[in-house]
């Protein structure tokens, strides 16, 4: 049996409403803007983003909404959750949280300190992260005070999976 114009243009429709709720509110997309998180993410990489009851954990790769702090959405990982402490020992460039030195294979340069740094060690308080960019040397982060620790409330969510470009697609790890 063919299906009748009717049915095809009902089928579309239904496509397109499910989708747009999806899109809503358990998914969004955005686009990567800037060096800070290469070589893991590049710029103009098209990334799909949980958004739907995301809770932050450590080496979670999100996106960040800073209100006036800057224009754009960010993207960084999360190092630090709330109740940890965070400290970077900046001669071997070293992140240490919770007194245990992270084993960061997915960072490109070295960790170093910032213009106008905040104090570390710090403990993040409740309702916050400490997040930083994977290319240390290119990355404005929770090392300075332009972007100090992130509001968890200002966490769109966690990317998920890459969609362009075509020969990287994939999940996010």
């Amino acid at each position: 049996m063919t299906p009748t114009i009717a049915e095809l243009v009902s089928g579309v429709v239904y496509v397109v409403i499910i989708s747009g709720v999806a899109m809503t509110f358990f998914f969004r997309t955005v686009t990567v803007k800037g060096s800070s998180m290469t070589d893991t993410l590049q710029s103009q990489d098209k990334l799909v983003v949980s958004t739907f009851n995301y809770h932050p954990h450590n080496g979670d790769i999100v996106v960040i909404t800073h209100g006036a702090r800057y224009q754009a959405p960010i993207i960084k990982r999360i190092i630090a959750t709330e109740g940890q402490t965070v400290n970077i020992d900046y001669l071997s460039g070293d992140v240490i949280v919770d007194g245990v030195i992270l084993n960061e294979d997915y960072i490109k340069g070295t960790t170093k300190q910032l213009s106008n740094p905040v104090e570390l060690p710090m403990t993040v308080p409740e309702g916050y992260v400490f997040v930083m960019g994977d290319n240390r040397e290119g990355s404005s982060d929770s090392r300075t005070r332009r972007i100090d620790i992130v509001p968890v409330q200002n966490i769109v969510g966690k990317a998920v999976f890459r969609t362009f470009p075509l020969d990287n697609i994939g999940i996010i790890s």
